[in-house]
């Protein structure tokens, strides 16, 4: 299952930002964690899972320098705060939207805009928690290892805590409940293996079949939400038929 499992789940569950969107997400991750527990990484497990999440995405060490300056010194980017949206798309389909912003106002109102112009419903915080659970999503590659058995490894994290572990040739995807993020962190730094990513992300419980016309129209909204500079990733609970992922991987 392993990578493919990690692909499908991205493409369908969430719509992941391009690389030029990464950078600036995880500036604002930096940010916000210079601004709630300072600029040190050694004292700061928030800020120390941000610059190894920007190390994984290959972001220039000279660009995580700037963002943790600049949050230290109380610059532009300091003042994000995170915020969440839960609506519905057509046919039923839950979505669930993760934003850092320096303006709510703004945010909240084009996250409205597009729902609107989809012919969606946004829905009040906490309407969706029966629908969506978080869980922590650790990324290791086999290098990352050292020569270490990964057999062993596999054990050790379930070990630690981790609801399932998924394997290929490529390396290792780690889930653990919303409490046990830390633990596996901190199992992880004790092992001294560094993951190319570390985040919460946010899982269905269930899942509604979708038709093609149905499907297009929610990637109609899901697309448009993560067009905004302020969402950082969207997330709904369409299930796709291989047919009707065929066809939408066509245009």
């Amino acid at each position: 299952m392993g990578r493919v499992f990690e692909k499908r789940k991205h493409r369908i569950f969430a719509r992941n930002a391009k690389l030029s969107k990464l950078f600036t997400r995880i500036g604002k991750e930096i940010a916000m964690a210079v601004k709630a527990g300072g600029p040190n990484p050694d004292a700061n497990t928030r800020l120390r899972m941000a610059v190894q999440n920007a190390r994984g995405m290959n972001m220039p060490k000279d660009n995580v320098d700037r963002a943790i300056k600049k949050a230290a010194a109380g610059g532009e980017g300091a003042d994000y705060a995170e915020v969440t949206y839960e609506g519905y798309a057509p046919g039923g389909i839950a979505i669930f939207v993760d934003a850092a912003t320096n303006n709510t106002t703004r945010t909240v109102a084009n996250v409205r805009s597009f729902f609107t112009k989809c012919e969606g419903t946004l829905g009040t915080n906490g309407s969706l928690s029966h629908v969506f659970e978080r869980k922590g999503e650790f990324v290791v590659e086999n290098a990352a290892l050292k020569g270490r058995d990964g057999d062993e490894f596999e054990m050790e994290c379930i070990d630690a805590g981790a609801d399932d572990v998924h394997r290929d040739e490529e390396g290792f995807i780690i889930l653990t409940p919303f409490q046990g993020f830390g633990a596996m962190q901190q199992k992880l730094e004790e092992l001294g293996i560094d993951s190319k990513s570390a985040e919460l992300k946010r899982y269905p419980l269930s899942m509604i079949p979708a038709d093609l016309t149905t499907a297009r129209n929610v990637m109609k909204l899901v697309d448009m939400l993560d067009e905004d500079e302020d969402v950082n990733a969207v997330y709904h609970n369409m299930e796709l038929s291989e047919e009707v992922e065929a066809e939408l991987a066509k245009g």
